[in-house]
C-alpha cells in the first residue's frame, strides 16, 4: 500500500508579501562631479574662472546621468558654485544631488519609494527581501521601514523561510 503524503508549502499559505528593494534600484549610470578640478591651486574658486567653466562645459555629457557633486578638496567653496553646477546639470541630468554616491543612492531610493501606493500594503504582514543580488545601502530598508510602519500589519526582515521580525502592530 502506497502512502501519499501531502507536503503544505507554509510560506507560501502564510499570506506575507515580499517587498524586494531591488526592484526600485535606478538603473541610470551614476557618476562623481569632484569640483576640486575647478580650484585655484588646489585651494580656492576663482569666481571669474569658474564662471568662464560654467559657460563653456559640455553640459549635456550629463544627459540621463546621476550626478553627486562633492568636493574632495579642504578648499574654499563658496555655495553659490555648487548652485551653479546643479543648476546648469539639472536641464540633463536625471538627478543631481550634494555628496557622495552613497547620498546620491540614498535620494535615488527615497524618491522611488516615495512613489509607492501604500495603501496596497495596509493591514498587511510584509517581508522585506534582505538577501540582495546587488549591494542596496540601509538607508533604502530605513526608508522603507519609515513608509511601512504606519500602514502595515508587521514588517520582518530577511526572507519568507527565516525572518527578523521589526515591527508588529497592536491591535
Amino acid at each position: 500500500m502506497e502512502i501519499q503524503e501531502n507536503f503544505v508549502n507554509k510560506v507560501a499559505a502564510s499570506g506575507l508579501i515580499t517587498f524586494n528593494l531591488e526592484d526600485y534600484l535606478n538603473q541610470g549610470e551614476r557618476v562623481v562631479y569632484d569640483i576640486k578640478d575647478n580650484l585655484f591651486h588646489g585651494l580656492m574658486l576663482r569666481e571669474k574662472d569658474f564662471r568662464e567653466f560654467i559657460k563653456t562645459h559640455e553640459w549635456t555629457a550629463y544627459k540621463g546621468k546621476n550626478v553627486a557633486i562633492t568636493c574632495s578638496a579642504d578648499a574654499i567653496v563658496p555655495t553659490w558654485a555648487y548652485m551653479l553646477l546643479a543648476n546648469k546639470m539639472r536641464p540633463y541630468a536625471n538627478e543631481v544631488v550634494f555628496g557622495s554616491l552613497e547620498t546620491l543612492e540614498a535620494v535615488l531610493f527615497t524618491k522611488a519609494l516615495a512613489k509607492i501606493d501604500l495603501n496596497a500594503f495596509a493591514g498587511e504582514r510584509v517581508v522585506v527581501k534582505g538577501c540582495a543580488d546587488i549591494d542596496l545601502p540601509v538607508a533604502a530598508y530605513v526608508e522603507i521601514t519609515n513608509l511601512l510602519t504606519p500602514v502595515v500589519k508587521s514588517i520582518m526582515y530577511g526572507e519568507p523561510c527565516s525572518t527578523v521580525p521589526i515591527y508588529k502592530r497592536k491591535d
